[in-house]
């Protein structure tokens, strides 16, 4: 909301949330606000023209798919899907409706980097990119735990529409605990694949144009935290393109912040070297003697803005649908490999995991 509130050229008219004090909260920021249990329901309003889908991901496909049909423009967080399936029900749709403008929240695909690292790139400076490398460190050991919120004394089944929550995950009973913290539960969240991992993933997919990788690798483990939670707080994955002859490893973990968030690509002529959103282009001074440093200057853009501007423009967003797609193959492919103990492969013919 505090986006959308934000972006010039939008009002924002309606809310829907299955949580009653979310729907409070949303009339304290805007008191003439509309708001609904039932995003059904608010789709069925008239004079809707987009939608911001703000759930948990195993919540994206089945509003996205009803926003789209309803003739809403969508923006969609990260990561795009939950599975494959949910991936192909809504590309299902997105083909169905092709002229609503679609924007997944990657947002470095609106940096100032998705900009610079094109024009590194260029008259092969880089050469061949055998390997690409990403870290994302964070250090929460003096605060609360990772991803873990107080629980509010109205989080109630009273308050809540519980099973809505689920939709299609596994049934339990009613646990405030779960419902609050659903980032600790497979059920209902990849960790930090899907959390900050395809933020860096889906920038490069857009920056080299990646397919979704051939096979992925992934090891971790809870080290640190003893809380119930049931997803690493330490990741290490690798991914191979074959068909580019390139591999992508990335590491990440919640108790030291040494390496923070960065990302290389390193090819045969140069380095690019991307820390947060400042980029950098290093020659390789073996390969590529007389080459020049290139720091990148673009400045950053406001992710919903774009959005906004690209409905009244009609033009693509910054991180469309086809983006958003293949980052969240790749992450649920992560996810699976991590839980089943195996290098899993993509079936590209028949668009599955193996």
């Amino acid at each position: 909301m505090r986006e959308v509130l934000n972006a010039q050229g939008a009002q924002l008219v309606a809310v829907a949330d299955v949580y009653l004090r979310r729907l409070r909260e949303a009339r304290e920021m805007k008191s003439d606000i509309r708001t609904y249990v039932d995003y059904g329901e608010m789709l069925a309003q008239e004079d809707l023209d987009a939608v911001v889908i703000a759930t948990p991901p195993h919540l994206h496909a089945p509003p996205f798919v009803a926003a789209i049909e309803a003739g809403a423009h969508v923006y969609v967080e990260k990561t795009m899907a939950f599975s494959v399936e949910h991936a192909k029900r809504m590309r299902e749709a997105r083909e169905r409706f092709p002229r609503q403008v679609v924007q997944v929240g990657i947002q470095s695909t609106s940096s100032g980097a998705a900009r610079d690292v094109p024009m590194m790139l260029a008259d092969d400076k880089v050469g061949h990119i055998t390997e690409l490398r990403a870290n994302h460190y964070r250090n929460h050991i003096d605060a609360a735990p990772p991803w873990v919120r107080e629980i509010p004394a109205d989080a109630t089944p009273q308050n809540i529409r519980w099973q809505d929550f689920l939709g299609d995950a596994p049934a339990v009973e009613f646990d405030a605990f779960r419902f609050i913290n659903w980032r600790l539960f497979w059920d209902y969240s990849g960790g930090n694949v899907l959390e900050n991992f395809v933020h860096q993933l889906g920038f490069w997919f857009q920056a080299l144009d990646l397919p979704v990788p051939d096979q992925v690798t992934t090891t971790g483990g809870t080290y640190f935290w003893d809380d119930g939670r049931e997803i690493p707080d330490v990741w290490s994955l690798a991914m191979q393109f074959e068909g580019r002859r390139m591999m992508l490893n990335w590491t990440s973990s919640f108790a030291n912040r040494f390496f923070g968030v960065r990302e290389y690509a390193l090819g045969t002529k140069g380095t690019i070297e991307k820390i947060d959103t400042d980029t950098r282009y290093i020659p390789e001074p073996i390969t590529n003697p007389l080459g020049q440093e290139i720091a990148g200057q673009s400045p950053n853009q406001n992710h919903m803005q774009n959005f906004i501007d690209a409905i009244r423009l009609g033009r693509e967003a910054s991180c469309p649908f086809e983006i958003g797609f293949r980052s969240a193959i790749a992450c649920r492919m992560a996810v699976n490999s991590l839980r089943e103990g195996r290098t899993v492969r993509w079936d590209a013919e028949n668009e599955e995991i193996v």
